[in-house]
């Protein structure tokens, strides 16, 4: 603690015993050790207010672009699919087992299909 051994502040303690008295000295420990917590208190406040102007003078020296309404269009009309381009492929190119059953496939009972199957054989 500021480059003081143990000798040193034994000797700094017994000047200040017979100067100030063994009365007033608790008193004066507790008015310094106040004193002592304010100003690291108020040494914290003030580290912390330079860190934060810091930090904005930081963020005011940073460039923000944000695109103009017309950049974003131009962009969104480079990006847009054709006319002819479709949200489905065609039907030739959807495999068999993925195709939607008609609504006449879907009523017939497995035994109906099995029956029209027999009969579509023979």
């Amino acid at each position: 603690m500021f480059g003081l051994g143990m000798t040193e502040i034994l000797m700094i303690l017994a000047i200040a015993l017979i100067i100030i008295g063994p009365k007033k000295l608790p008193e004066l420990a507790k008015t310094l050790g106040h004193a002592m917590g304010e100003f690291k208190r108020s040494a914290q406040d003030f580290k912390r207010s330079i860190d934060v102007e810091a930090a904005v003078k930081d963020f005011d020296n940073t460039e923000i672009t944000t695109p103009s309404l017309k950049d974003v269009i131009k962009n969104s009309e480079k990006q847009a699919p054709s006319k002819n381009d479709t949200a489905y492929p065609p039907e030739n190119d959807i495999p068999e087992n993925e195709k939607q059953t008609t609504s006449t496939e879907k009523d017939a009972s497995p035994s109906q299909a099995s029956a029209d199957n027999i009969d579509s054989k023979s």
